[in-house]
């Protein structure tokens, strides 16, 4: 049970994990009881009753629940409603047609001095989900219901506390809506409550998603609320510091984080932090700028130095003070240093681009690999896990024991989570870039002597979604990929698990939401891996990632005039010790190492396909900058010199491989006057239908979409430097804030600054992306010739024909990426009102397979209609306006 991807073994995993936080919990406070919902055991602080009131089962679609598609929304959402078992309400999963109340008893519910949870499972006998299943595959299991009940705070004060909300993705507590929750369990950065004695109403929206959940067994919803009294200062998150390993009595790296809760109702600033010792340095940032807003989650950059080569600990203090005053306070947090033999694998950690610290498990080649090729330095192995994985997992680590003589540098990124960030996509692949990056510095500190690293020469291999995650790297980066063996994994998110019963929508609007994720469709994507050698794995009998998924692209391959090996392994399931280092496999890693191939390959014929090209590398030396429409795919076809295009509005070629005159789509145009700047590649342009060498213009007041800023609206996940978040600083703006950091630290492990200001100097002189968030038009400030205006009444649209469209009294909020200076971004998330803003912020990127364009306005049936709600969706080009393949309708 090791690198599996969301089914039954995952589910499994999450009743394992809720039965020993639950066992945990009895150990440490008590045996478990069940407490009468208005009668707390004197003893404790907290206790959840053990009935619950739950209302279902709904449909939903794969990863739908994000845009709403609530369907009580339209009789005022669940929170308005209250029990009643004779009440029906329209459905089309039930017999009848008729979603009921019912009367469901916790499965197990837990008091102590200071902690509560309850644990429920929700499932209904009243849908036949076998047959559904036939018709709809793993899509019919999905669903959605709602669960009531009650938090009972005693005593006689107001108590702070931290709500954890496993496998639930949104919630009410009283009166207050949370929407992002911890769908995974991570308990990373679980919100912070100050509750008055009495009763509070939780609310829980259940959604039932097979990636999360499982599609084998039946069809339950398991989920834990957990509530534990915090300290109302600054503390832990969780006990130590993320730290590198000590290698041979040197440390990996100097980066390390501690990750800090403000469990306070005022916004705490770090006055300092350094060695209880004072004998080692301390924090390498500038501490005068680290906020932690009440309620935040924060991680803490720190550069240490070792205080010997034999120290088996390190201590800090942490020095603090509330903003209102000047008393300081110090939290202390002490790590046992790990030390290791610089030939085992071993942490390495680093400064992942968004400005907080990840980290890789790495193995340098053995002292007995034999290095024999004709490149004098060894490739970089990259294994991506599975997930639901830790990549410090002995599971991940040594899964390649056996090929440990291997001449090849071999990284486990971790992609910052568990869950691989986004699947090994946007924020997740930039880990391990960045993981590859930081080798170089390896190899330096540890004064490593044997052979040296080439950081551009790959070898991908990975289980399950990180079988995926290879599909992923040898589509966007063929150019750096020696060779690719993905194992059991899926060909795209939609092939995983269809999508299927999202609430019935217009074409033109399931095209735009498809559009936005065609970057991780690799079955449309095979054209790009030509040239690579693959070696395919799955097995037989895989109830998990079922083999379809890899004999379909193994197929694509072939079609594609690109090739693979394939080897199906008779009788085996998803996982099983050994997977990763089969006979076939084994003799894959040995070989391609010493493979000689020249990168990037110089290829007679091929074809480059591009669905976001700020996600793509090159191939054969030419890569795509920009796209005319980017909810379509890009093509380029070369044969020889001649080149055409499809949909593409800039070229770059590499001047190493490209130094003759080519023809592009008819037109000739000379690269043989190369740029005379090192390292610089030559750019042509089409405009108006004819192509010239021309750089991307940077100077206009707004400038090309470039770089960093293309692709949808999880762009603003290529963020260099923590995210700030601005808002106007009232009640519901400082909440939706919270969440929104919240949101970013718990599915990202992401670093944030919240501004209650909109002309903080701190925003300007920030490198990281920008998150708006505003319910009036004069908090947006107007940018020249941008295609959606705010306006005092409502908000406008200029599409593709520049017509402008008004949205007056039908709009309820927005969400749009635009620039923000340079090849930063900003999420501009506007309502008309306090609810239209809840409703806007929900679209920000979070989990992986939503499909967020790169904008959105919303109409109030959104919240039950789900993407038939928005009144406009689409995308922007290349010079910032609205793209013919957007939906602008009439209001």
């Amino acid at each position: 049970m090791s690198h599996f991807r969301s089914t039954s073994w995952l589910r499994l995993l999450l009743s394992v994990s809720v039965f020993l936080q639950l066992a945990q919990s009895s150990a440490q406070y008590g045996p478990l009881m069940a407490p009468l919902a208005h009668q707390p055991r004197q003893s404790s602080l907290f206790s959840f009753n053990s009935t619950w009131q739950v209302l279902g089962p709904f449909q939903i679609g794969t990863r739908e629940a994000t845009w709403g598609a609530d369907p009580l929304e339209y009789v005022g959402g669940f929170r308005h409603l209250s029990y009643d078992s004779a009440a029906t309400f329209r459905s089309s999963l039930p017999t009848n047609g008729s979603a009921t109340w019912n009367i469901t008893q916790a499965v197990q519910v837990s008091t102590s001095a200071n902690s509560a949870n309850a644990s429920l499972s929700v499932s209904y006998s009243n849908v036949n989900w076998d047959f559904l299943k036939t018709v709809y595959g793993w899509a019919a299991v999905q669903y959605q219901a709602w669960a009531r009940g009650e938090l009972i705070v005693g005593g006689n004060e107001t108590q702070h506390v931290i709500l954890h909300t496993d496998a639930i993705l949104e919630y009410w507590v009283d009166d207050v809506h949370y929407f992002g929750g911890d769908f995974y369990t991570f308990r990373k950065a679980p919100p912070v409550l100050h509750l008055e004695p009495g009763t509070h109403r939780i609310d829980l929206r259940l959604v039932r998603d097979v990636r999360a959940f499982g599609g084998i067994l039946e069809p339950t919803i398991d989920v834990v609320v957990d509530v534990r009294q915090a300290s109302g200062t600054l503390e832990l998150v969780k006990p130590g510091l993320l730290l590198s390993d000590v290698v041979d009595g040197k440390l990996a790296s100097p980066f390390a984080s501690a990750f800090l809760r403000n469990s306070g109702q005022e916004d705490i600033e770090i006055v300092d932090i350094r060695p209880s010792n004072d004998t080692h340095s301390s924090l390498e940032k500038d501490l005068s700028r680290i906020v932690l807003a009440a309620g935040q989650t924060r991680p803490v950059t720190l550069h240490i130095v070792l205080p010997s080569q034999n120290a088996s600990s390190i201590v800090y203090n942490i020095t603090y003070r509330s903003i209102s005053n000047t008393a300081q306070s110090t939290l202390q947090v002490s790590q046992d240093l790990t030390h290791r033999s610089m030939y085992d694998p071993h942490k390495i950690t680093f400064v992942h681009p968004g400005g907080m610290v990840s980290y890789t498990m790495f193995r340098p080649p053995a002292k007995n690999a034999t290095c024999h090729n004709s490149h004098s330095k060894a490739p970089v192995l990259l294994a991506l896990h599975g997930a639901g994985l830790e990549a410090d997992n002995g599971m991940v680590t040594a899964a390649l024991d056996p090929v440990s003589d291997l001449c090849a540098f071999v990284l486990f990124p971790t992609g910052v989570t568990p869950w691989s960030g986004d699947d090994w996509h946007n924020w997740g692949f930039t880990d391990v870039q960045t993981a590859i990056s930081a080798i170089p510095g390896w190899i330096q500190i540890v004064d490593w002597k044997g052979p040296q690293v080439d950081i551009d020469r790959w070898i991908v291999s990975g289980h399950s979604n990180g079988g995926q995650g290879t599909w992923y790297a040898l589509t966007h980066r063929p150019d750096k990929i020696i060779a690719a063996a993905p194992v059991s994994g899926y060909a795209s998110i939609q092939k995983y698990v269809p999508y299927e019963l999202w609430q019935p929508a217009d074409p033109r609007r399931i095209a735009v939401v498809s559009g936005s994720i065609n970057s991780y469709r690799h079955e449309m994507l095979m054209a790009n891996a030509k040239g690579i050698i693959i070696q395919q794995q799955h097995g037989e009998i895989d109830d998990n990632v079922p083999a379809y998924n890899s004999r379909l692209l193994a197929q694509q391959l072939q079609l594609a005039g690109a090739n693979s090996s394939y080897n199906e392994l008779p009788d085996k399931n998803h996982y099983y010790d050994g997977i990763m280092t089969t006979p076939v496999l084994t003799d894959f890693y040995y070989s391609q190492a010493r493979n000689d191939a020249v990168l990037p390959r110089k290829l007679e014929q091929f074809t480059i396909v591009v669905a976001d090209p700020g996600d793509m590398g090159s191939k054969g030396g030419i890569r795509v900058l920009q796209l005319h429409d980017p909810g379509q795919y890009g093509k380029v076809k070369v044969k020889g010199r001649v080149i055409r295009t499809s949909n593409v509005a800039s070229l770059e070629f590499d001047p190493t491989i490209w130094d003759m005159p080519v023809a592009v789509d008819g037109q000739e145009i000379d690269l043989v006057n190369q740029p005379t700047e090192p390292d610089t590649w030559f750019t042509v342009r089409n405009v108006d239908s004819s192509w010239t060498a021309s750089a991307i213009d940077k100077e206009t007041a707004i400038g090309q979409r470039r770089g960093r800023q293309l692709g949808s609206m999880t762009a603003i996940l290529r963020t260099q430097g923590p995210f700030i978040i601005q808002h106007a600083g009232s009640t519901n703006t400082t909440t939706l804030a919270l969440q929104i950091s919240r949101n970013l630290h718990q599915y990202f492990q992401a670093d944030a600054s919240i501004h209650s200001s909109f002309s903080d100097p701190a925003i300007m002189n920030a490198t990281g992306n920008i998150i708006t968030l505003a319910v009036s038009a004069t908090d947006i400030e107007p940018l020249s010739d941008f295609p959606i205006s705010i306006r005092t009444a409502g908000l406008s649209v200029t599409d593709h024909r520049n017509r402008v469209q008004e949205y007056g009294d039908a709009v309820r909020g927005a969400a749009f990426l635009r620039p923000a200076g340079g090849d930063r971004l900003e999420l501009v998330i506007w309502g008309v009102d306090d609810e239209g803003l809840r409703q806007a912020a929900r679209i920000v990127p979070m989990l992986t397979g939503v499909g967020q364009p790169d904008f959105i306005v919303f109409g109030e049936s959104a919240k039950w209609r789900g993407i038939e709600g928005a009144l406009a969706m689409g995308f922007f080009d290349s010079d910032w306006k609205v793209t013919a393949s957007s939906v602008v309708e009439l209001e």
